[in-house]
């Protein structure tokens, strides 16, 4: 069932049809009778126990990016449902009615950790709480929608990591249990769409880590530009140039080392002005895959067209078995001791990158120039 058609911003531009949230059973505003039958529909209740009263500027950050992704979420399940149960051509199933079930209970969940995000925020008096915008979502049949959504989820997963990781550092030990509860929520789901697409349900002992500003970025590819009701600048992470691999959003890859290219508009990047016209030197190519520390490589056959940026770089993918999902950035160093550190010095990016029906590890990459 796996496509590899691409996935390109042009496409994601045609396709923005501007899908909204659902609107089903008081959503995104529930009245207490509708929460009751919002549970039975996601299989389990909001979380009743106490909420922190105050929250760290960290763990804003990170309750507010959680919220601002599952409101996303909730429009992209209602959006499949309703293409399921209409019968859209590419979207025809077999199996029609069990997946009408499955994608209800999914929408309802995701509907549900909606709401416990914007329930910690107020609870902590957060001065900002996201709400819906409008979504674009770059799908015309069943295969795609499945193979996005385990995409995307896997994104969320490598994201939630770093969530628990600013939990603890600012003393907010509440959420943690919330959140990782949420994490196994999440890969059940991720482990379904794997088994859909043929794949191992468990991807890798150790899934990938995102840091929170590239989950946000690559959130980005599906929202309507101008479409929130917000400044996006109210969630304190930087948005970062999309990159391409191989003129694709997100690449699917075969499970072999090989040569890629890359591509990403820096022309209205600060932080590439002095880069820009080069040879591409102090520029590398920077992977992150599993808990490994990431891997930078230099680029090569760089080229440039009024601000956007061509290169290749190998795909080290024995060495390091990168089955799965892996996300890479350009950046302006080579040594990295953590995913996190990767933004820092980062000028575009994340790409996203799934190696389908893989088998298969240390690159010691001086600092940001």
């Amino acid at each position: 069932m796996f496509s590899t058609t691409p996935l390109t911003l042009l496409g994601l531009v045609s396709l923005a049809t501007g899908a909204a949230v659902p609107s089903n059973d008081g959503f995104p505003m529930p009245s207490q009778d509708q929460q009751v039958m919002l549970a039975k529909q996601a299989g389990g209740k909001l979380p009743n126990v106490a909420l922190p009263k105050e929250l760290g500027p960290g763990s804003t950050t990170a309750f507010q990016l959680i919220a601002f992704n599952e409101l996303f979420e909730t429009a992209y399940f209602d959006s499949l449902l309703r293409n399921i149960t209409n019968g859209v051509q590419g979207y025809e199933a077999e199996n029609k009615q069990e997946l009408i079930h499955i994608f209800t209970t999914v929408r309802a969940q995701e509907e549900t950790h909606v709401l416990a995000a914007q329930a910690a925020l107020m609870a902590a008096n957060a001065s900002f709480v996201p709400s819906a915008c409008q979504y674009m979502f770059p799908t015309t049949n069943l295969t795609q929608a499945v193979n996005i959504a385990e995409t995307f989820t896997a994104v969320v997963l490598g994201a939630l990591q770093g969530a628990n990781v600013l939990f603890a550092k600012e003393n907010v030990t509440i959420p943690i249990q919330l959140i990782s509860s949420v994490i196994g929520q999440e890969g059940e789901q991720n482990g379904y769409y794997r088994t859909v697409l043929k794949e191992v349900p468990s991807e890798s002992p150790f899934l990938t880590a995102v840091p929170a500003a590239f989950a946000f970025s690559a959130l980005q590819m599906f929202v309507v530009p101008g479409s929130c009701p917000f400044p996006l600048s109210n969630i304190d992470l930087p948005i970062f140039p999309p990159m391409m691999t191989n003129g694709q959003a997100v690449a699917a890859l075969e499970a072999k080392d090989q040569k890629l290219s890359f591509s990403a508009d820096l022309s209205k990047s600060d932080q590439a002005k002095k880069y820009i016209g080069g040879n591409g030197t102090d520029l590398f190519l920077t992977y992150t895959t599993g808990q490994q520390k990431p891997v930078s490589l230099d680029i090569s056959n760089v080229k440039w067209d009024n601000g956007m940026i061509s290169f290749d770089a190998d795909f080290p993918f024995s060495e390091n078995v990168m089955d799965g999902f892996s996300h890479a950035a350009l950046t302006t160093g080579n040594v990295f001791e953590s995913a996190d550190d990767v933004t820092h010095c980062a000028l575009a990016g994340p790409t996203v990158i799934q190696v389908r029906g893989g088998t298969a590890a240390e690159n010691v990459p001086s600092q940001c120039t």
